[in-house]
């Protein structure tokens, strides 16, 4: 069974070629003087990050679904296309991005989806963004067009380049292109409920963890465990028989978890800064004196809470973690974790074979990138 056509707009020929040149030169001129540039897309996540400085450099003309081939499991699209538009044409055969990627806004495109590196509920069963991105076309530092990986998943040799850019919120370049794995929809779905203490239910995750059971999200709040089963009919029907609990209706399930995908549940609605913590599993109860959602098995657990982030990123650190202040607060510390030395002259030896200039969104991320 052939393919989709692909996207047949102007911005997907040769009006998008024409604004790929006049992107080289601009960058090409910014490299000569020294300029630093802010890469702007949708802009859906401009919160996420070290404010960002420079020069705005828009990129979301640079639209439209190149290629997407179904029954091979690829999508090719640039970068500025809606992240939206992408959803609908998968929708359209089945299909989803099954890292269910948060938008965060109507004009999140794809670039930005792969920059940020952020997924939704699915991220500790289904795997990451960088796990789906097949390729890549990267505009480089000196304003060279540069390309990575290709269609299908064993198509790497030597550096994982295209994998590598997810994530990197910009500062290796400007993502001009992307390819991304996709996969079928689950054929069913079902949501049960818990009412649970947090003890309880970082027990009965990690347990259910290591089952051969149809487990696709979780999330703990507020005395509630929501837990999400996919996959085929009768291991759905069968793991909610096995596991009991309460059955949420599909409607207000689905509602859930986009709103939990999009941070639009109440606990996202506070006032303090919001923490994104990342631990073991099998870690215990954090013990701190914070509203609290823990996600991902017990793998990633939200915080709203002014406390200093040296004394949080502390307590994270003793039980085999790091902190990374998402959203909101004063700048009393940086908003990632201080890399180890020897990974941080990784990050550094990335910058200045990418960007050498450092002209692309100057720290971002760190103060030295």
């Amino acid at each position: 069974m052939p393919g989709t056509e692909p996207r047949s707009d102007a911005t997907a020929g040769d009006d998008g070629d024409r604004r790929v040149a006049d992107l080289v030169a601009r960058v090409r001129a910014a490299a000569a003087a020294g300029e630093a540039l802010q890469i702007q897309g949708g802009s859906t996540k401009a919160f996420y990050g070290e404010p960002p400085t420079g020069t705005p450099l828009p990129v979301g003309g640079i639209a439209g679904i190149v290629a997407y081939e179904p029954t091979e499991l690829y999508l090719k699209a640039r970068c500025g296309t809606p992240l939206a538009e992408v959803e609908t044409a998968l929708a359209g055969s089945g299909q989803v991005l099954a890292f269910e990627p948060p938008h965060f806004g109507d004009t999140a495109t794809v670039g930005g989806c792969v920059a940020a590196g952020l997924a939704g509920p699915r991220r500790a069963t289904a795997g990451g963004v960088r796990d789906y991105v097949l390729g890549v076309t990267l505009l480089d530092g000196r304003g060279d067009v540069l390309h990575f990986g290709g269609n299908v998943m064993k198509n790497v040799a030597g550096y994982d380049v295209a994998r590598a850019l997810a994530g990197s919120l910009g500062i290796l370049g400007v993502l001009l292109d992307v390819t991304l794995k996709v996969l079928p929809r689950p054929p069913e779905e079902a949501t049960l409920r818990f009412a649970v203490d947090e003890t309880t239910a970082l027990a009965r995750l990690n347990q259910w963890g290591g089952l051969p059971l149809p487990l696709s999200a979780s999330a703990w709040h507020d005395g509630v465990l929501h837990l999400r089963l996919s996959g085929a009919v009768a291991a759905v029907q069968a793991a909610r028989r096995q596991l009991g609990g309460d059955v949420v209706e599909r409607a207000d399930a689905d509602a859930f978890w986009r709103a939990l995908r999009e941070q639009q549940h109440a606990f996202f609605g506070g006032g303090a800064p919001l923490w994104r913590v990342s631990v073991p599993s099998t870690a215990p109860a954090l013990g701190l004196d914070a509203p609290q959602l823990i996600e991902w098995g017990g793998a990633q657990r939200w915080l709203r809470t002014s406390a200093p982030a040296a004394s949080l990123r502390a307590r994270v650190a003793s039980v085999g973690g790091h902190a990374t202040r998402f959203r909101g607060g004063s700048p009393d510390g940086a908003v990632f974790t201080t890399l180890a030395p020897p990974v941080a002259a990784i990050h550094r030896r990335l910058k200045e074979a990418f960007d050498p200039q450092r002209i692309f969104n100057r720290g971002r991320m760190y103060p030295d990138l």
